[in-house]
């Protein structure tokens, strides 16, 4: 009954959002919140609901892990770290930093960083499709910041799960596991394409068991199945048709993800307050790096500006961070963050052009 009523509620407010040119997330998390504990308790998150949007996390890390191409990744490396040096440096090391010397503990104030480090490559990737900026010079530099978040996010993902007490043979097994998968991502390749050339429904069973396979590799031998996810598809990255078959899968899970992810959030005014406060260091710090990046990269600082004003939202790898790590305070403040983030991230990257051209007028 949950799962049909998260359904319908999700078909009624994505709708809206398109025809209102919106970004879906953080609408999709509003109305969890209404309807779920923190609001009129219409519906509660069960076993069900909790793996489906499991399943949601799982394709996505799948997802990213097809746009990690070590070839392509090794051919552009000095383009790729140029472009995610300063964004790293300010919005994950300097926000530890800061979280570390307030008085948060350690642990904490890793997986805060880590939530506030990520933009939302949903939301910055389609905005930039939207108000035509892929043909600006400053768009192929954003996209090679999404390519260096997105492996970062596989390392974070390891660190955040980490017991000290079992280091070594936590990365002795991790250790194994990458090593496998890049062999297979070499040899496997040609024979899944044979598979994926099939005109019956092998190819989707194949694409769909592949995207779950993470959570069996967890369950198996315990490697956190975010980071086995990441690593399948970065496997599957040089199969051809897995990208356009794993979208639909991609897509429905996660929009019931975010759903429930707010139907179980439960708010307290100590996590309210702390997100309107990380939200605020979450925008001036893309602000920052999207400055200095483009002062590197392009010399200018309206280049940097366009940078950062089009990389501020946050969204789905913010809230795993809070559904897989985060407490109660945890988890209402990234929410919060995410809220903010993500609405004023699409206005400014819609109107960064004028915001620019304001500034610049008024620096003369």
């Amino acid at each position: 009954m949950e799962i049909a009523i998260a359904g319908l509620v999700c078909l009624i407010f994505a709708i809206i959002a398109r025809k209102l040119s919106f970004p879906a997330i953080p609408v999709y998390i509003i109305a969890g919140l209404a309807l779920g504990s923190s609001g009129f308790g219409i519906l509660q998150a069960d076993e069900v609901s909790k793996k489906i949007a499991e399943f949601g996390v799982v394709f996505l890390l799948f997802y990213i892990g097809l746009h990690i191409n070590p070839r392509e990744i090794g051919a552009k490396r000095k383009t790729i770290f140029a472009s995610g040096f300063y964004d790293l440096l300010i919005n994950f090391a300097l926000v530890f930093i800061l979280l570390s010397v307030t008085g948060f503990e350690l642990s904490r104030a890793f997986i805060i960083a880590s939530s506030l480090y990520i933009s939302s490559s949903a939301i910055v990737l389609q905005s930039l499709i939207e108000n035509r900026k892929l043909i600006l010079k400053e768009a192929e530099i954003i996209v090679w910041m999404m390519v260096f978040e997105d492996i970062v996010i596989a390392i974070l993902i390891v660190l955040n799960s980490i017991g000290f007490s079992d280091l070594m043979y936590f990365f002795a097994k991790l250790t194994v596991f990458t090593v496998t998968v890049l062999i297979l991502s070499n040899t496997a390749p040609k024979y899944l394409d044979r598979a994926m050339e099939r005109d019956d429904e092998v190819p989707l069973l194949l694409v769909f068991s592949a995207g779950l396979l993470g959570l069996a590799i967890e369950e198996l031998f315990q490697i956190p199945y975010a980071y086995a996810a990441i690593l399948i598809g970065l496997m599957f990255s040089q199969v051809k048709s897995v990208e356009e078959m794993v979208i639909p899968f991609k897509d429905v899970f996660l929009i019931l993800f975010f759903f429930f992810f707010g139907v179980s959030t439960k708010f307290d005014m100590g996590g309210l307050a702390l997100g309107i406060v990380l939200a605020l260091v979450a925008i001036s710090g893309k602000v920052a790096s999207g400055l200095l990046t483009g002062l590197r990269t392009e010399k200018s600082w309206k280049s940097g500006l366009e940078i950062g004003l089009n990389t501020i939202a946050r969204g789905e790898f913010s809230i795993f961070m809070a559904f897989a790590f985060g407490d109660v305070l945890t988890a209402s403040a990234i929410t919060v963050t995410v809220l903010i983030t993500s609405i004023l991230g699409s206005l400014t990257s819609r109107y960064s052009e004028k915001i620019i051209s304001i500034l610049g007028r008024a620096s003369q």
